[in-house]
């Protein structure tokens, strides 16, 4: 009976479950198994009396990226409708939970452990061995965030029509596979981080590690998927479904925005890393550029003043600056952020009239962005920065005397990251569409994904009021 029972328990329930028991039974693992010299610090204190210092520094910076985690839920649930935020809340809570079980118990060793092949890495699942040590630990912390980022990205552009199962199957592979694949090849010491070109492939916080990952797994969902029941009229052309709060919204850009300054200065992983600074004051001025360019250049298409629009402008700078942000000079960091406003505008009109309904903008924010992000760096990197260190040499772009190199291993880099995330998460939704179908039925779709998949209302008291044609 408990077999029959065990048998029925769906995929997105198990899975993660039985990751958590291998965790838990690789914990109890019997002391002969090698360890680490230092589970406790107390060596590396000796060792390094200053390295408590970075601990704190890296500790703080991996909580403030968490605290984007928030920014996506109130992003999100402002630019969609109020039937759907309880859907979306879970959602964005969720990815965290299963996203860092995922990593710890797969991701993280296949993106951080040793590699003879430069194509995945092949120790440290679930922490143990060499890796139970608090170093180690400390690189986790930090990056589980940066995975669970990745993976929380897709939730917008898949927004109110997506089943949860779905959800939770596509957070378990992005955080174990997609995004931890492609982050062995740029920051694990893979292949594309030793390319013939320039320096190799160079990222300093996840323009495309991080965002055009998620960005562009989230268009491969939205192309699943298909767009919202009243999102195109009949003869094709996109209508303007508002969401129920630009207040909410509004507070999601504020979190992103400071927790972009643990994403980015963060990246050092060192407090003695001085181009902390520099690339504080990039991350601000991109962004900053990137609302205003979004701001005029929507006012001048329609002659109003678009707040979600600007926020996504705003968000759009953060992403292009992300990886050009350590090489870089103030200036560069305002030009950057401005093209990134003008690609947010034209990239959400460009999938309008492609058909594609991402009801946040989320592809255009982080998946186009995320590729100029990654090929700015091959342009305008100053010269005085090296790769992800003050060491010799330093990285050179286009703009500053340092011929193509560097600007085709970008190329390349991005050309691959293209390639993968949406190719990979192309193949997960179709298979999940085709084995049990993701999108919810269209009454439910219509109600509201609240009631259908959670039986509750984000706004009990208050009625859903919604007068768009269902054509």
């Amino acid at each position: 009976m408990i077999k029959k029972r065990i048998r029925r328990l769906p995929v997105w329930v198990w899975l993660p479950v039985t990751g958590l028991i291998l965790g838990i039974v690789a914990s109890l693992l019997p002391a002969n198994v090698a360890l680490a010299a230092d589970p406790t610090g107390a060596e590396t204190l000796l060792a390094e009396p200053s390295s408590a210092l970075d601990y704190v520094w890296i500790l703080v910076a991996a909580f403030l990226v968490f605290i984007m985690q928030a920014g996506f839920a109130m992003l999100e649930a402002g630019f969609c409708r109020a039937k759907n935020a309880v859907n979306l809340m879970m959602k964005n809570l969720m990815d965290f939970s299963i996203g860092s079980i995922a990593y710890f118990a797969v991701g993280f060793a296949l993106m951080f452990g040793a590699s003879k092949s430069g194509l995945i890495g092949t120790t440290g699942w679930f922490l143990t061995g060499e890796d139970y040590d608090v170093g180690r630990y400390l690189l986790f912390m930090f990056e589980v965030v940066f995975a669970a980022t990745a993976a929380t990205i897709v939730s917008g552009a898949v927004a109110e029509r997506l089943k949860i199962k779905a959800y939770f199957i596509y957070s378990i592979l992005i955080c174990s596979v997609i995004y931890p694949i492609y982050g062995h090849w740029v920051w694990g010491g893979g292949w594309l981080s030793s390319l013939p070109f320039g320096l190799g492939h160079l990222d300093f916080a996840g323009s495309g590690v991080v965002h055009m990952v998620g960005g562009l797994v989230g268009l491969a969902g939205a192309i699943v998927l298909g767009p919202r029941i009243g999102k195109f009229t009949k003869d094709g052309k996109a209508r303007a479904i508002p969401g129920h709060s630009l207040t909410l919204a509004a507070l999601g850009c504020f979190l992103l925005w400071f927790g972009w300054f643990g994403f980015n200065p963060g990246s050092t992983l060192s407090a003695y890393e001085l181009r902390m600074s520099v690339i504080a004051v990039n991350t601000n001025m991109s962004a900053a550029v990137g609302a205003c360019a979004a701001l005029i250049v929507v006012w001048l298409k329609t002659k109003r003043l678009d707040l979600g629009m600007a926020m996504n402008g705003a968000i759009a700078g953060l992403v292009a600056i992300t990886a050009p942000c350590a090489w870089v000079e103030g200036w560069a960091a305002a030009v950057i952020g401005l093209i990134a406003g003008i690609i947010v505008v034209f990239g959400v009109d460009l999938f309008d009239k492609l058909g594609i309904d991402d009801p946040v903008g989320a592809v255009s924010v982080h998946g186009l962005n995320g590729m100029w992000g990654l090929l700015s760096v091959g342009l305008f990197a100053d010269g005085t920065y090296g790769n992800y260190t003050t060491a010799l040499p330093h990285v050179t772009g286009l703009f500053y005397g340092g011929g193509w190199d560097q600007f085709i291993a970008q190329g390349i880099g991005a050309l691959t990251c293209a390639v993968w995330a949406f190719g990979l998460g192309f193949i997960i939704f179709k298979v999940m569409d085709k084995l049990f179908g993701i999108r919810v039925s269209p009454q439910e779709e219509i109600e509201g994904l609240d009631l259908g998949e959670h039986g509750a209302r984000a706004y009990p008291n208050f009625p859903v009021i919604e007068d768009l044609p269902y054509d």
